[in-house]
């Protein structure tokens, strides 16, 4: 099959929404905790975060157009911390179910069978029993006037992870934290196990002829 410009922008929008969502492969699968002022705990999945730079540590996520009510970014816009926590096998439909739209007065947490906990002085909530858990501090954002999205730039800092997926190298081994990717919009993957290879160096070129 091949689809140009005119041919994505005539179907139809389900259909086209599924296929751009889902071309660019598997993304990240993550859970968003945050706190507003008044003390309103919100959680909610989001599969755009992904690594910017580790000196200092920080990670980078995509909020929609504001043009309606966005908690999650009013949270971090208020209070500056959020959590960032890994989706994992047990807790996929709860996870996905906080794509659903929910008044800000009514938390996640109270809908699902997710449960909050607290890490030390940070404010915003963690996921229980998620294998790794970030605690972030909001540096900056961009308006992509493209699409009218803002990219979130946060720093880590703190990350609690099970000792389990620890590597001695630093590696987290999330096959064995059951760590899932989304597919698209609606689909879910945990990976079974992991290839790595050593840190590629160039090749030297045999210039004998």
């Amino acid at each position: 099959m091949h689809f140009n410009t005119d041919q994505i922008n005539d179907l139809e929008k389900i259909k086209k929404i599924n296929l751009i969502n889902s071309c660019s492969g598997y993304k990240s699968a993550n859970l968003i905790g945050s706190i507003s002022k008044e003390g309103i705990t919100n959680v909610a999945v989001f599969s755009s975060v992904t690594h910017l730079g580790s000196n200092p540590p920080t990670l980078g996520f995509i909020v929609r157009p504001t043009t309606v009510p966005r908690d999650t970014y009013k949270n971090i816009m208020e209070s500056g911390i959020f959590t960032i926590n890994h989706v994992y096998e047990d807790i996929l439909e709860d996870a996905h179910h906080t794509s659903a739209k929910y008044e800000e007065e009514i938390s996640e947490f109270d809908i699902t069978e997710l449960e909050a906990e607290y890490h030390n002085d940070c404010i915003a909530p963690f996921v229980k029993g998620s294998p790794v858990q970030m605690e972030m501090r909001f540096v900056e954002q961009y308006h992509i006037k493209s699409n009218n999205v803002i990219h979130i730039i946060a720093e880590i800092k703190n990350l609690y992870v099970k000792d389990d997926i620890l590597q001695e190298d630093g590696f987290l081994d999330l096959a064995k934290g059951k760590v899932a990717a989304i597919n698209g919009l609606d689909a879910y993957a945990v990976a079974k196990n992991n290839s790595r290879f050593n840190y590629q160096r160039p090749k030297k070129l045999n210039t004998m002829k």
